[in-house]
């Protein structure tokens, strides 16, 4: 009798959990014969993702296209709002969802995920990254097929300084960096915190750019890509990219990749080898060159030139 009604109370459970996994895990034969994939893109993160004209705009947003379009589907882009670290980015939007988003016909389960998940650091420290019990931070996740390097830069007012040299200038000049950032950081510790005075903070690269046109900061430092943007939507040669590098700033160059499911490598694989042909036949160098971007390929693919130069 008692075991019948552990049965009669463990079942609906069971069947509900199933049905969550089944919710938000769709698999690569899922993803094909639905007729859509749904990629997951930053929400207003100019030049790489953000809504121009009432519609859909950036770099990340037309490789999105073009991945769906590689295996004639349908794209439905996931707008994803950054949260405190990438951890947490991955863990609502690529393998488990947000607690406050949920399906209203079936409560156990999440409403949204992304199937893949564009610009992601592609770094292999980071992705064998282990808890202070040594399991995995990320074991849910498998980052992979990157597609850009990206890198910091400094633009600055030629009309406020002739040159940036050295970076120790921003120890008399202001600059503008985003609040909580890798520069934020930075100008506030490097040289024994002799630039903190001097460095303002905003909360995006866009604003900092315009306290510059303002005459309220000398300079902006931000990614290579942000900064290619912000000076190709001023069209002036007031402001100009610095040739400094970065003292004691450790990694200043990393590669973007993607982001999809443990349990989904197959379809990983395949959006890999759209975005591999993309690179080496020149489309994502041309794709970047319209939005006004500077464009590096990832390490692997230098890495494979130089070999190839030196034979």
């Amino acid at each position: 009798m008692l075991r019948n009604k552990l049965a009669a109370l463990l079942i609906p459970l069971l069947t509900g959990l199933l049905a969550c996994e089944q919710a938000f895990a769709r698999l690569y034969d899922d993803v094909m014969a639905s007729g859509y994939i749904r990629m997951g893109v930053y929400k207003d993160f100019p030049p790489y993702s953000f809504m121009r004209d009432g519609e859909p705009a950036g770099v990340d947003v037309e490789i999105a296209q073009r991945v769906a379009k590689a295996f004639d589907l349908e794209l439905q882009l996931h707008w994803i709002t950054p949260d405190e670290n990438l951890e947490d980015d991955l863990r609502n939007n690529v393998w488990k969802g947000h607690y406050l988003d949920k399906d209203e016909e079936n409560p156990l389960a999440m409403k949204h995920l992304a199937d893949v998940m564009l610009r992601v650091p592609y770094d292999k420290a980071y992705a064998y990254k282990q808890d202070s019990l040594g399991y995995l931070i990320n074991e849910q996740v498998v980052m992979k097929a990157p597609y850009q390097q990206e890198r910091w830069q400094v633009a600055y007012d030629s009309k406020k300084l002739e040159a940036v040299r050295t970076v120790a200038v921003f120890q008399y000049e202001p600059i503008g960096v985003e609040v909580d950032s890798v520069p934020a950081f930075y100008f506030t510790s490097a040289m024994g915190g002799r630039m903190r005075n001097m460095t303002h903070h905003y909360a995006s690269p866009r604003l900092a750019f315009e306290a510059m046109q303002q005459g309220k900061v000398a300079a902006v430092m931000a990614m290579q890509s942000e900064i290619d943007w912000l000076l190709g939507q001023a069209g002036s040669a007031q402001y100009r990219l610095a040739e400094n590098g970065f003292p004691t700033m450790g990694k200043q160059t990393w590669d973007i990749g993607i982001a999809i499911r443990q349990t989904d490598r197959q379809l990983g694989y395949a959006v890999e080898e759209v975005l591999d042909r993309m690179i080496r036949d020149g489309e994502m160098a041309e794709l970047f060159a319209a939005y006004g971007l500077r464009y590096t390929k990832p390490e692997f693919y230098q890495v494979m030139a130089e070999g190839s130069a030196a034979n």
